[in-house]
């Protein structure tokens, strides 16, 4: 078993920046490719960004692209998510989630262990 804990959401103005950790326990950290989804009221849970195991790939989805960066830390069983210029939009619960699969794969059916979500909140 792998234990997932968010932290770092809250309230930010538009354009402000946020800064998510996912703090991981019980088994070997980087045996697991670690990602951020997200999900909105109303709305589906959705890809956010994705590391591999040794922290060397990463792959974000479009609409984060160049404003989020999804780093790692092996020896402190920690995942990162920075998140620069944030609009409206990007409101939502943010999970942290891992698998022990190599492969990259942006489906949420893909992960084995999930966090309880940490809220990000975008005032306009």
């Amino acid at each position: 078993q792998v234990q997932l804990v968010e932290s770092g959401g809250g309230l930010v103005q538009a354009g402000g920046s946020l800064r998510l950790s996912c703090a991981a326990s019980g088994r070997t950290f980087s045996d697991y490719r670690m990602s951020w989804f997200r999900q909105a009221p109303g709305k589906e849970r959705e890809f956010v960004a994705s590391i591999s195991k040794g922290g060397s790939g990463t792959y974000y989805a479009n609409s984060v692209k160049g404003r989020f960066t999804i780093s790692r830390d092996n020896a402190k069983n920690t995942v990162i998510l920075q998140m620069n210029g944030l609009k409206p939009e990007d409101a939502a619960v943010y999970y942290c989630a891992a698998t022990d699969r190599t492969v990259l794969s942006t489906l949420d059916s893909w992960y084995h262990y999930w966090g309880k979500g940490t809220q990000v909140t975008v005032s306009s």
